[in-house]
Order: structure tokens, then C-alpha cells, then sequence
């Protein structure tokens, strides 16, 4: 492998990846040399995926949401083909075999992943039946333009006229038009005609991703026509005296992997070479429509340069994701009871000062059963205090328009000093933090976009204000994003502390991403990429001891994935020795689990629900029972892989104040652990199985009902179930 020649990013990370990982000190166990120790990654992606499909197979879940969920599982799915299966195909075009620690074949997995692909597209075509065939018994129904009454025609026809027409541009192929160029994601009709005597013409028209693909017709009832269908069904007003012979869907899907060069004058001008070059990328699978023609099938492949192996023939719906549309029309009943999450009492009690109630005592707050509001107001409430004179903040994903964006950038209109760290590299919100960088800038937002071999995901925010003559620092700490709008739906904590350890920790991290050097010592912050890896194996080890002693040991891990395999290879040992290991994954898990002699000790459950699962929580036992104030207690913004210990910049957080780890002890793992209503547990066979008993218990609906310890303030203790 040291004689590749490293042409790119993709390359560096996979080589130097494979060395660092490699050379990293962890004791060797004699089960090393067994084969299948650990599950693939790609695979148990697909796996996640389809625990998601899955859930919208349930009864019990209103039926916008099963749709919804069918939608969320089609949008995963083109991620992974645009990032994991674009990866590796790019790694076997660069003569790439074989794949580190699993001793796996790529050409061999590709197979593998291709197949369950094609198993995933099927099942997500059964689902869509299986709901089209419900909302048909609620009188909401899909039609064929042929089987519309005349009065309906007459309107289709004016409507197609007045809103689709202006918008569309046929491309008639022949020699002088070449076949256009389709854009990542894009797609469009192929459309075969006859004219005059034996005279056959193809074209394409493109959809346009500014026109719906469902248009409702006019009336109290439900009934949707296809885009697709009105625009064959008027081809005429196109082609005049052509016949039209077939018409088909097909879509594309490319390589979004985006080349940035370290060396750059502007990385701004950088980034937006690289996302129109995104644009370009290969494709890497092609959907179509059954009923065209084998002979247009083949022209495709040559089109878009693609094997066979990477197209999807078809008879179903092209581009799942765009029956979100009918959200729009869907009243309540379709929905989840609306959900409005709690403001925490304990600000309320200090009238609303977030200053005065973290001063008091330090508070972590549970998203979204309780506001992200409180975030936006800790912001808010700096940007007009006079005695707040810095801000420092890191966004990874948000929107210009965000009123956390809002608050700094009034900040720096009031003469304070605003520091922001933009993450230019997160994916797919490339070019929203562009624009993001350029409105902060604007305003005089003292804008640094982190570091070029490292993705910034830490989600930190600092003030300092000044109180009696004295400089005092508020620190945020969070799991989850500075984005409102994700905030409502995915699980996460916001802990806010005075803490001079943390803060001045959190301090040496906002020089880190500005001067790039590294801080040497951290008081209380454990910080990838230094000292994140190391430390995890130190905490297992301490456990693996404390059950030599017979003293009590145990872990408790939340996260959304575990990937690297010297955390799994400690954490078999930990089993091994008799640490019991309780392991929260939402996502990927390449860790087996109750394995006889490697991990009996280790259980792996995954909670898909109403919110998604993102808040990580490290608990170490540290020679105490559960529960007890022995407990290492940890939130942090990193899971358990490769790219979030080495390549990123994360913060682990130790949570030492009571009342904030009797939530986390008392509370949140109790309710993960007894959850049953969303749960999937993990076999050793790599199969999930879902959880079911007359309690039903829901660790969503737990939270949802229940204040949490720290918020509740005032408030009457809650009872801890």
C-alpha cells in the first residue's frame, strides 16, 4: 500500500487512517486471529436503513409518518450511494483490494452491498404499495390522466398550460443536441415518438426540481395526478403530429466526494470551485423506468459512462423522497400529536436571566423535549447585555437565517467581540455555510473556517461578561447542532456551566482552531484529535481492572455509531474479563455482540422512533455501582469512530455537577434501558431484533411527559421510574 501514489483526499485518509490506526499501542487479544469478529460497516448502514423502512411498516404510527419514514429511508439511501458506495468505487478504480482489519475483498463487498441494495429498494416499493393502498381507504388516490373525467381534463389541460409549460425545455436528440447534461440528483423524461413514415425521434425533458411532482386537482377530495403523466399526456403541444410511442423516468445519482486544496489562496473561492465541480461527479447509479425500451436502457449506460451493476431497472415510483410533497396536504390527523416541547422552570425562576440560573448551578438541557430555545436565548440575552464583551461560537450546520446566526451577528453590531469557527466541510451544507460565513463577515463576525486536515464538529459556545470588576466565562457544550429546525426532532443535550476548568478548557479549544496550535494540557475537556482515543481506552481499561477485583465495573455508551475497531477489540476484552457493557447505537455497529467467549457481556440496542436518536452519553462505573457518585459521567459531540478520533475536532464533557448526573444516571439510561416500544436489539448474527411486551414502554413518550431533573427547578421532584 506504500507505493500507491496518493492522488487526492479520498486516498491520504484511507492511508494515513490504516497507519494511525495501526500504530496506536493496544494489547493484541489471542481472538484476533479469527475470522468475522466484526461486522462490516457498509452493511450495517444498510442495516440502520432498514430498521428505519421497517418502522413504516407499523400500524400504530399515524400514516404521515410511515410515509415519512419510507421518504427518510429513500433520502439515506442516496447519501450512502453519493458518499460510502461512490468511495469505494473510487478506491477499486485506484487499484485498491483489500479493506483494512476486516481482510474483505471491495469487489466482494460491493457485490454484497449491491445486493442489499436491490432487497432495500424492494422492500421500500412494498411499503409504498401497502400505503397507497391505505390512503385509497382514507379517499386519498393516485390517478392515471386517462381515467379523469372531461371537466377534470379541461382543468388539467389549462393548468399544464399555465404552470408547466413556461418551465420545461425539451432537448429532441440528435447529432447537433447531444444528450444534456443531468445534474447530481437530477431527472427526467425519455421520451420515444414516431413521426411520418417510420421516422422515430427520442427526447428528454427534464423535471425541474422547482415543479411539484404531485399536482392535486381541484375539489374537497383528494386526487393527484403525476407530473410526468400531465407532461406526456400534453406532448403534443411540444410535438405537434408526433405519435407518442413511450415514455419512461430515470434518475441520477453522482459522486459528491468534494476535492478542497490545502495550499488555497481563498477557501472560500475554493469551496465553490469544488461544489460546482460536485455537480460533475461520476455517476454512480442510474434509476429507470422498466418500460422503456432495452435499446434507450443501453443508450443510458453509454450516456452516463455506467455498468450495468449500477443500474435499477424499475416498474415503481422514480424518487421516493418527493412524495413529501403530500405532507403539505395532509391535516394533523396524518401526524404525530403535536409535540410542544418544555421550557425548563429553572430559568423561569431566575425571570428568564439564562446568566443568573447557570451562575446558580449548572443545567443540561434534554432536546427536544425542552426548547432549543434556551440556546437561542443564552445567545440572545449576550448580544444585548453591555457587560458581555466576547462570543465565541462553532457551527457545523445551521441556516443564514437562524436566530442563532441573528444573535452574533447583532453581537457584532453592538461593538462585541464575535468569534465564529464555520465548518466549510460539512457535508452537504457546503454551500449554505458559505453563505453563512459571507453574512457573519458582513457584519464584522471575526470569521475562522477551522482547519484543513481537520472537520471541526465540536459544538462549543463561549462568553465571557464581566461582573464586579471581574471576568467571568459561560460555556455551552452541546451533542447536537446550533440548527433550530433539527433541534425539534433529534435527541440532544445543551449543558451550560461556569466551571473555570471547562471554560478555560473550552478556551484553549477556540485558540486551537484559530492559531492551529494544539493545547498540551486540558484540565476537565477530553479533545480529539490529541487525546480522545487514548483516554476511551484508558477509561475501558480501568474497568477491565476493577472486575479483576471483583469491584463493581460496568459501561454505558450512547452513541450513533461504532466503527473503529481498537475500541471494539478493548471493549471484547472488557467482556471478556466480565464488564458488563450496555451499548445505545443508533446507527452502524461493527461491534458483536453476546458472541460466547469474545462479547456475552456486551448487549447492542438500537431506538428508532418519533425523534432521532443523536445525543452521546460516555458512562464509566469507576469502581461504583450504577448510579452511584463513583460514575464517570461524559456527554460529548463524538461518536466511536475512526473520523471523530483522529480527523475531527470533538469535545468530551465530564458532567460533575449532582443534579446534572442524577439526570443522566436516574433518567435518561434508565429509560434507554427499559425502553421497549422502539427498540432493536442486536444478535450475533447481525440481525436486529424488534422488541415487544405488554409494558411498551417508550423512552420518547418518558421524556416527553416528565420534566428533567435539572430543568425542573421549583417544580416538585419528579418521580424517577
Amino acid at each position: 500500500m506504500d507505493e500507491i501514489k496518493l492522488n487526492n483526499s479520498l486516498d491520504l485518509i484511507f492511508f494515513m487512517e490504516t497507519k494511525l490506526i495501526n500504530s496506536l499501542s493496544t494489547q493484541k487479544l489471542d481472538y484476533l486471529g479469527k475470522k468475522d469478529i466484526f461486522f462490516d460497516r457498509e452493511l450495517s448502514w444498510l442495516s440502520f436503513n432498514e430498521r428505519v423502512l421497517k418502522t413504516g411498516f407499523d400500524n400504530t404510527i399515524p400514516i404521515g409518518e410511515r410515509l415519512r419514514f419510507l421518504t427518510i429511508s429513500a433520502t439515506n439511501l442516496d447519501e450512502f450511494f453519493m458518499v460510502r458506495v461512490a468511495g469505494l468505487y473510487q478506491l477499486m478504480t485506484r487499484k485498491y483490494e483489500i479493506i483494512p482489519f476486516t481482510g474483505k475483498r471491495i469487489d466482494t463487498l460491493m457485490i454484497e452491498i449491491l445486493s442489499t441494495i436491490r432487497k432495500l429498494k424492494s422492500t421500500q416499493n412494498i411499503l409504498l404499495e401497502k400505503l397507497i393502498d391505505e390512503l385509497k381507504n382514507i379517499k386519498i388516490k393516485f390517478y392515471k390522466i386517462e381515467n379523469l373525467s372531461q371537466k377534470e381534463n379541461e382543468w388539467v389541460e389549462k393548468y399544464y398550460e399555465e404552470n408547466i409549460l413556461p418551465l420545461i425545455a425539451p432537448t429532441t436528440l440528435d447529432p447537433a443536441h447531444p444528450f444534456p447534461f443531468i445534474q447530481n440528483q437530477g431527472k427526467g423524461l425519455f421520451i420515444e415518438m414516431s413521426y411520418g413514415k417510420n421516422k422515430e425521434i427520442n427526447s428528454v425533458i427534464l423535471l425541474p426540481k422547482n415543479l411539484n411532482r404531485f399536482i392535486r386537482l381541484p375539489g374537497e377530495e383528494h386526487k393527484y395526478i403525476f407530473l410526468e403523466d400531465l407532461i406526456t399526456r400534453f406532448i403534443d403541444k411540444i410535438y405537434p403530429n408526433h405519435k407518442l410511442k413511450n415514455f419512461g423516468m430515470f434518475r441520477v445519482l453522482r459522486d459528491s466526494e468534494i476535492e478542497i486544496d490545502d495550499e488555497a489562496d481563498d477557501l472560500i473561492d475554493e469551496f465553490e470551485a469544488a461544489l460546482k465541480a460536485r455537480r460533475r461527479g461520476d455517476v454512480v447509479s442510474l434509476e429507470v423506468s422498466s418500460n422503456l425500451s432495452s435499446t434507450t436502457q443501453k443508450f443510458l449506460e453509454r450516456e452516463f459512462n455506467i455498468n450495468k451493476s449500477r443500474i435499477y431497472v424499475t416498474d415503481q415510483f422514480i424518487d421516493l423522497d418527493n412524495y413529501k410533497e403530500l405532507f403539505n396536504y395532509f391535516d394533523s390527523s396524518f401526524f404525530y400529536k403535536a409535540y410542544k416541547p418544555r421550557f425548563p422552570q429553572r430559568i423561569y425562576d431566575f425571570k428568564g436571566d439564562c446568566f443568573l440560573a447557570i451562575r446558580n448551578k449548572d443545567i443540561i438541557i434534554h432536546h427536544p423535549f425542552e426548547t432549543f430555545d434556551v440556546v437561542v436565548n443564552f445567545l440572545s440575552q449576550a448580544a444585548e447585555d453591555k457587560n458581555v464583551l466576547t462570543i465565541r461560537q462553532t457551527l457545523y450546520r445551521t441556516t443564514p437565517s437562524s436566530p442563532i446566526v441573528e444573535a452574533l451577528v447583532k453581537a457584532a453590531e453592538k461593538g462585541k467581540t464575535v468569534i465564529a469557527i464555520i465548518e466549510l466541510k460539512a457535508r452537504f451544507d457546503e454551500e449554505n455555510n458559505v453563505q453563512l460565513a459571507r453574512v457573519l463577515e458582513k457584519a464584522g463576525v471575526q470569521v475562522a473556517y477551522g482547519l484543513v486536515d481537520l472537520k471541526v464538529h465540536s459544538k462549543l459556545s463561549l462568553i465571557t461578561r464581566k461582573e464586579n470588576n471581574k471576568l467571568i466565562s459561560y460555556a455551552h457544550c452541546g451533542t447536537g447542532n446550533y440548527h433550530p429546525s433539527t433541534a425539534k426532532i433529534y435527541t440532544d443535550f445543551s449543558f451550560f456551566t461556569t466551571d473555570k476548568n471547562i471554560c478555560n478548557d473550552s478556551m484553549m479549544i477556540f485558540n486551537f482552531l484559530t492559531s492551529h496550535i494544539q493545547p498540551k494540557v486540558m484540565k476537565d475537556l477530553i479533545i480529539s484529535p490529541n487525546s480522545s482515543f487514548n483516554w476511551l481506552i484508558e477509561k475501558i481499561e480501568n474497568e477491565i481492572n476493577f472486575a479483576k477485583k471483583n469491584l463493581p465495573s460496568g459501561i454505558w455508551i450512547k452513541c450513533n455509531a461504532i466503527v473503529d475497531t481498537k475500541l471494539i477489540e478493548k471493549l471484547y476484552e472488557a467482556s471478556k474479563a466480565g464488564v458488563k457493557i450496555n451499548l445505545f447505537v443508533r446507527g452502524i455497529c461493527c461491534l458483536k455482540p453476546n458472541v460466547k467467549g469474545l462479547s456475552e457481556n456486551i448487549t447492542v440496542k438500537s431506538i428508532i422512533g418519533r425523534f432521532l436518536e443523536h445525543g452521546r452519553i460516555y458512562v464509566f462505573a469507576n469502581g461504583g455501582e450504577f448510579q452511584s457518585n463513583k460514575n464517570d459521567v461524559y456527554i460529548s459531540s463524538a461518536d466511536m469512530m475512526p473520523r471523530n478520533l483522529y480527523r475531527r475536532v470533538e469535545a468530551f464533557v465530564p458532567l460533575k455537577n449532582e443534579t446534572v448526573r442524577s439526570q443522566i444516571l436516574t433518567q435518561v439510561l434508565p429509560a434507554l434501558i427499559n425502553d421497549v416500544r422502539n427498540s432493536w436489539l442486536l444478535e450475533q448474527s447481525g440481525e436486529y431484533v424488534k422488541l415487544n411486551n405488554k409494558l411498551n414502554f417508550c423512552s420518547h413518550s418518558y421524556f416527553m411527559e416528565n420534566p428533567s431533573l435539572s430543568g425542573q427547578g421549583s417544580l416538585s421532584k419528579v418521580k424517577i421510574s
